[in-house]
């Protein structure tokens, strides 16, 4: 399992929900939009590294491009983990 979080280029919510809220990419678990020091964060959780690397690659980078502009002002910065232990709570 691999655990994302990154920073997009953009303070706004609603643009924020246009880029990212209809996405569903395969291998993703779950995915998560905070707020931290006035700058969104956005983690996600993904069953594997690739598919990670694959939507950054092949989906929201060209989006991103697309919508934001080239790179570097187009690009998120992101951090990625192997997550080594999760504990989900069973639903009562």
């Amino acid at each position: 399992m691999w655990l994302t979080i990154a920073t997009p280029p953009t303070r706004s919510l609603e643009k924020l929900d246009e880029l990212t809220g209809s996405l569903t990419p395969e291998g993703l678990r779950a995915r998560y939009v905070c707020q931290a020091d006035g700058e969104f964060r956005i983690i996600a959780v993904w069953e594997s590294k690739d598919h990670a690397d694959r939507f950054f690659r092949e989906v929201l980078g060209p989006i991103l491009a697309r919508v934001l502009g080239p790179e570097p002002s187009g690009a998120p910065e992101t951090v990625g983990m192997e997550v080594l232990r999760e504990f989900v709570p069973a639903l009562s």
